[in-house]
């Protein structure tokens, strides 16, 4: 219940940064973290997410034209408040026995009361709301102590809070199955990328000495600088930002243009999160943003989370070697980091240990998954998210027409002939070109499905090279 709602807007006066008031540990609660793209969110409906193990339901106000997120408990008997609905009068709706709430958390309906009966004024019959704001698109969410989500910093992506102006932004999220911390790591080593990814966005051929240096650190993060770039006769300046305990971005300035690698980790649950990666272009003419803007969203998430899973197989099952040979604090022992490459990996993992930042304390990893559950994409994101979920709608019809279409042309052909004669050209070409037609359309939209359900099984690395 919010009696004396805080305006977070008006209240950022006193800022602090995350992590609590201690100078020697970083607490993961006392954080702003990312949960949701706010064009992938239904207004229509709840939406159910995880932030640190606490199940947490978003939802629309129309009364107060703002997004709540409450703890995803009715008070009344435990049920997820998430499988209810927005009410006629804009209330959020339990699905069990209907009881309703507004967006201060304060319970306004319980039908099973009598006439006069006041039990909805009792704080016992509140819903726990927890702080929201909204920021460059994304909603962020505070899950620590109440009061100190309005003098806590939002994590903030530098270059690009003064302006949007002349930045082409891509964006795309995914839960996936392993550690925020993992994820972190993974990102913050950019000398991966060669090998991990070739024929994604890499290249073997440019593998070789990287020199990264770290030259401020803090409890709040680090920020480090890069001596050379990823290919060869790369110039300008790079370097590499983190911000604790869920951002950070490379980035890489040259005179053919800017591009920063931005992602945010928000930690679901042990060996859980949901990436949120997004891409910022700046160019000194505007033929290349206008390239990019051409093609859809779902078209960019496709080739993206391609790019994810890459690694997402060996992550998952890192963490839990790492697990085996103690984890973060040991992890100069488990680690044999032996070039300047992994300066940044080094001084990540010395900040979790020395600010004792694991978000789940002691909490181990489950057993590992297979592959086919690493690799799908329909449950960790294309239903989550709105551009794909609408595309994979529009190429399931027309899949079914074409199929349908292909059925028909064939079927009809034995009729045509019967009205035309035997040379005719028309009758030719829909006894044996319009079913291939159609029955090639199949084929591609059957494969253009299947990638909004699952990745590739063989990574693009280990395919045999072409001569």
């Amino acid at each position: 219940m919010l009696d004396e709602e805080l305006n977070l807007k008006d209240s950022f006066q006193e800022k602090m940064p995350a992590g609590g008031s201690e100078a020697n540990s970083f607490d993961c609660k006392e954080a702003w973290y990312p949960v949701h793209y706010l064009e992938d969110l239904d207004k229509s409906k709840p939406t159910a997410f995880t932030v640190l193990e606490k199940d947490i339901v978003i939802w629309w106000d129309r009364l107060a034209q703002s997004w709540r997120s409450f703890e995803d408990q009715c008070p009344h008997r435990l049920a997820p408040l998430s499988e209810g609905r927005i009410s006629d009068d804009g209330l959020l709706e339990c699905p069990y026995h209907g009881w309703a709430f507004s967006g201060d958390g304060n319970c306004q309906r319980i039908p099973q009361q009598v006439k006069g009966g006041t039990a909805e004024m009792s704080k016992r019959a509140c819903v726990a709301s927890l702080p929201t704001i909204e920021n460059l698109g994304l909603l962020f969410v505070y899950v620590g102590e109440y009061e100190n989500a309005a003098k806590t910093e939002v994590p903030m992506i530098e270059p690009l809070e003064d302006s949007l102006e002349g930045w082409v932004l891509i964006n795309t999220f995914r839960d996936v199955p392993y550690d925020a911390l993992t994820l972190l790591e993974n990102i913050l080593d950019p000398s991966h990328i060669s090998f991990t990814h070739h024929k994604t966005v890499g290249n073997r051929a440019n593998a070789g000495p990287l020199e990264l240096e770290v030259i401020e650190s803090g409890k709040h993060g680090f920020k480090g600088i890069w001596k050379q770039g990823l290919q060869p006769r790369q110039s300008g300046e790079l370097s590499t930002t983190f911000v604790a305990p869920c951002l950070m971005w490379h980035d890489i300035n040259s005179p053919r243009g800017r591009i920063l690698t931005v992602v945010y980790a928000t930690p679901i649950r042990k060996g859980e999160c949901r990436v949120f990666a997004r891409f910022p272009f700046k160019f000194p003419n505007k033929l290349p943003g206008l390239f990019i803007k051409l093609r859809p969203r779902w078209y960019y998430h496709i080739g993206q989370n391609g790019v994810l899973e890459d690694d997402q197989i060996f992550l998952h099952y890192q963490e839990r070697y790492l697990e085996a040979k103690g984890g973060s604090p040991n992890f100069t022992k488990a680690f044999y980091l032996a070039t300047k490459a992994d300066s940044f990996v080094f001084e990540f993992r010395q900040w979790v240990k020395q600010y004792n930042a694991e978000p789940f304390g002691n909490a181990t990893f489950s057993p590992p998954l297979p592959k086919s559950v690493l690799l799908e994409r329909y449950h960790s994101h294309t239903q989550k998210c709105a551009s794909c979920s609408s595309a994979l709608a529009i190429i399931e019809q027309m899949k079914f027409w074409s199929g349908v279409a292909a059925v028909v042309t064939m079927a009809c052909a034995p009729m045509l002939i019967l009205f035309f004669n035997t040379t005719s050209v028309l009758a030719e070409v829909i006894e044996t070109i319009a079913p291939l037609i159609f029955g090639v359309a199949w084929i591609g939209l059957s494969k253009l499905q299947r990638q909004f359900y699952d990745g590739r099984t063989v990574p693009p690395r280990n395919r045999p090279e072409k001569n």
